[in-house]
């Protein structure tokens, strides 16, 4: 964890700064026109403000104005071109951004934003999932994974898992530190997606585990290598658990009955109608066969409509001991992993910040790089909706976060901020909100 906390934006701009700054420079000689500082702060203010033609339009306000928004809101001394941009950060591996992440995560902790989401003997829920983040044809380097099709045709493309913290009613994920996906992984997304989990494990347990969390993922995780690993790495565990690919288990809890089975039904009010959730649950069952299989707790919900249609079924296997009082909160929890699908992998992807669009590819680290630099940019997003009241406003007052970023655009591209305080002054003018707000 981050030794000094930092509590503003300003301050993790700061941090981002330096961080940047020690990034590993291959030039020699004097061909140090820009700093890494500038070089890698430039990638990143596209990202931040969701618009890749930021740093040409922050250029041409440097030519009328004498100065830019990449100065005054980023920092930036000079400001370089976009492929002197990914020539020089290609070398670079995206874990020199980590201690980014560390420092923003340990800002929420400290300040207590992640205490409401503690749920089950006072865990935070912790999902793991893959995605891609680039695809293409033609384009390829050594660190691309490759799709073969039937036809012939190949598909070269870089995915990562993407952990994040979430919890039920809550609308945020928390990014942490992502997992690149690399061709030793293997070729098929359950190889490379597993693979690459028990690397971000090996990786990443001394960081996450004393959050005291537990690990939610699909039903590729719900085999016993991986589960073994999880409580080994000091983790609990709610996983997906489906009958097709765990007989086994489905066969064990097909024949049990009371007391060793257990059943609750619960009747919860949706608009008008109520909904009836149907739990059956059993500890201590088999996962895999064996003598020495892993004892796992398996559970159900089966959701039925006032109509008594199916809505919703699926099972899960957790190390927590299921009791008639908590099943139904740990069927919450594991429910709470779509959230890294909607609040985390769709925002990235169909939100602004463009995750597949290709930024630039490289022949080393250029495109893992820059997929983490976008990543950054979503969870410095997400601190400020927690730690800045003027930011939240008017991402509250604007209707979508597209229109959020679309005025961002348009204000930093013709205006000129002294400083993100400004800038966010100036929204809320213009909005008649916060100290700006009409008397009734």
């Amino acid at each position: 964890m981050s030794a000094k906390i930092l509590k503003t934006w300003e301050e993790h701009l700061e941090h981002l700064r330096q961080i940047l700054g020690e990034f590993p420079d291959r030039r020699t000689g004097d061909n140090t026109s820009y700093s890494m500082e500038d070089i890698g702060l430039g990638a990143f203010s596209v990202f931040f403000t969701q618009c890749p033609s930021f740093l040409a339009h922050q250029k041409t306000m440097e030519q009328a104005k004498g100065q830019s928004n990449a100065q005054s809101l980023f920092h930036l001394e000079e400001i370089p071109s976009d492929n002197h941009i990914r020539q020089m950060l290609d070398p670079v591996p995206p874990e020199k951004l980590f201690p980014c992440y560390d420092a923003a995560l340990e800002s929420l902790r400290q300040a207590a934003h992640l205490e409401s989401w503690r749920i089950l003997q006072d865990t935070l829920l912790l999902a793991l999932d893959g995605t891609w983040y680039y695809s293409s044809d033609k384009i390829h380097c050594p660190s691309c994974s490759c799709l073969e099709h039937k036809s012939g045709d190949k598909t070269y493309y870089h995915s990562a898992v993407t952990p994040v913290l979430v919890a039920p009613g809550h609308e945020h994920a928390i990014p942490l530190r992502p997992e690149f996906i690399t061709p030793q992984d293997g070729h098929t997304k359950q190889d490379c997606e597993i693979a690459a989990a028990k690397r971000w494990l090996e990786k990443n347990a001394a960081q996450y585990a004393p959050l005291q969390a537990t690990l939610l993922g699909d039903d590729i995780y719900s085999h016993q290598p991986f589960c073994r690993r999880t409580l080994l790495h000091g983790f609990h565990f709610i996983y997906v658990c489906k009958p097709d690919s765990h007989t086994t288990l489905s066969n064990w809890v097909n024949l049990l009955q009371r007391p060793h089975l257990g059943t609750v039904h619960v009747r919860v009010k949706v608009g008008a109608h109520f909904h009836t959730y149907a739990y059956r649950y059993a500890n201590r069952v088999p996962l895999a066969e064996g003598a020495n299989a892993l004892k796992v707790n398996w559970c159900e919900v089966t959701v039925t409509d006032h109509k008594g249609q199916v809505v919703y079924r699926n099972g899960f296997v957790t190390d927590f001991k299921i009791t008639d009082q908590n099943v139904a909160a740990i069927v919450a929890a594991a429910r709470a992993r779509w959230k890294i699908e909607n609040e985390n992998n769709n925002t990235l992807k169909t939100k602004g910040y463009h995750l597949e669009h290709n930024f630039g590819h490289g022949q080393e680290h250029l495109s893992s790089l820059l997929a983490a630099m976008n990543i950054l940019a979503f969870l410095y997003h997400t601190f400020l909706s927690f730690t800045d009241q003027n930011y939240r406003l008017i991402r509250a007052t604007l209707p979508t976060r597209k229109t959020f970023f679309d005025d961002l655009r348009a204000l930093t591209r013709y205006m000129l901020f002294a400083n993100w305080d400004a800038l966010m002054d100036f929204m809320m003018r213009g909005l008649e909100i916060g100290p700006y707000a009409k008397p009734p």
